[in-house]
């Protein structure tokens, strides 16, 4: 069973077109859109998270007040940067907002995209840098939601010498923990910790082969590496797509211009890692379905998260997502639920 969302950088400019003008307004439309998907059937309602950025920063106010106005669908991140992130504060918050949510938190975390600032976790007081010092922070993150003593009570106020887990705990939450992989290995790492896997529009390595099949053959390790860890559930994987349906002039007029390397995979360097880069999906929504069943890893994941252009506003995006949800997604084997 496919499951979609939507995905926003929560981008904000005081420019002319924009909607979103304020920090205040990309808050607030954050919430409105995730109220309108709800109304719509989709799944899910996730935020993209960037400091020293005129986007989406501290995602558990936020992700609180999505979760407090809507009744069904899935809120989460894709992803938060653990490496701006005390891991123990991050689980009691996440705990919180879960039990808002009445379980509908899907929590992605990483190592992060490249930020604005240079080392800039360094100036929120974290030494997380390098991979495994991120990798201990998410282990350390993991044992906390799930309960472990991560410290020792005093005597002299609770009688005892035992270890203490952070409050509130949310059970079920370690269940809907997901790791941004931008690597077939990170991947197999991810399926060896127990967390679900979310893959976005790019990959920092390349093998020459398409882009969908490259992300394809990374969710397959992934898989092979969870039944090897023995893990009891059934995982969850995302990927992320830029899908841009034109039914109309305002879409013309907004996409309809694209250029021809928009439809095909791009490939360059991000720092100093080959990465490629997947396509966007634009035209008639008859052809883009046609397309987007033939995507080797939109075939493979169970969840496809749509990135929206926020800055054009809620109506729009409401709009996009409904041509989606109409007309695209049951391509994919998506049925939409009960409002």
């Amino acid at each position: 069973m496919k499951k979609i969302g939507f995905l926003s950088f929560g981008h904000w400019q005081s420019a002319p077109g924009s909607q979103t003008r304020t920090a205040q307004d990309a808050l607030l439309q954050s919430i409105e859109l995730a109220v309108a998907a709800d109304e719509i059937g989709i799944d899910g309602a996730f935020v993209r998270v960037h400091h020293f950025a005129q986007q989406l920063a501290s995602p558990f106010p936020l992700l609180s007040a999505m979760l407090a106005r809507t009744k069904r669908i899935e809120v989460g991140t894709g992803v938060i940067d653990i490496r701006y992130e005390n891991p123990l504060y991050m689980a009691e918050e996440a705990a919180a907002t879960d039990l808002i949510g009445n379980g509908r938190l899907q929590l992605g975390i990483s190592r992060g995209a490249p930020e604005n600032a240079l080392r800039g976790w360094e100036s929120f007081g974290y030494r997380a840098g390098d991979d495994d010092t991120v990798r201990g922070y998410a282990k350390y993150f993991l044992q906390a939601i799930n309960g472990a003593g991560v410290a020792m009570s005093d005597p002299t106020r609770t009688g005892a010498n035992i270890p203490l887990a952070v409050q509130p705990q949310s059970p079920g939450l370690a269940d809907r923990i997901w790791w941004g992989a931008g690597t077939r290995k990170t991947a197999v790492w991810a399926a060896e910790q127990g967390m679900n896997l979310m893959s976005s529009t790019l990959l920092t390595e390349d093998t020459g082969v398409p882009f969908s099949e490259l992300q394809a053959e990374q969710i397959r390790l992934y898989r092979e590496a969870w039944a090897t860890a023995g893990w009891k559930r059934e995982p969850r994987i995302s990927v992320s797509r830029s899908v841009l349906p034109i039914v109309d002039d305002v879409d013309r007029r907004y996409f309809g211009h694209r250029h021809v390397e928009d439809e095909e995979d791009q490939v360059g360097y991000i720092g100093n890692s080959l990465s490629r880069f997947g396509k966007s999906y634009i035209g008639e929504p008859d052809k883009i379905a046609a397309e987007f069943a033939k995507d080797a890893a939109v075939r493979e994941a169970d969840t496809i998260l749509l990135t929206v252009p926020n800055q054009l506003g809620v109506e729009y995006n409401a709009k996009l997502l409904k041509t989606i949800a109409d007309h695209i997604a049951p391509a994919i084997g998506w049925t939409r639920k009960a409002a």
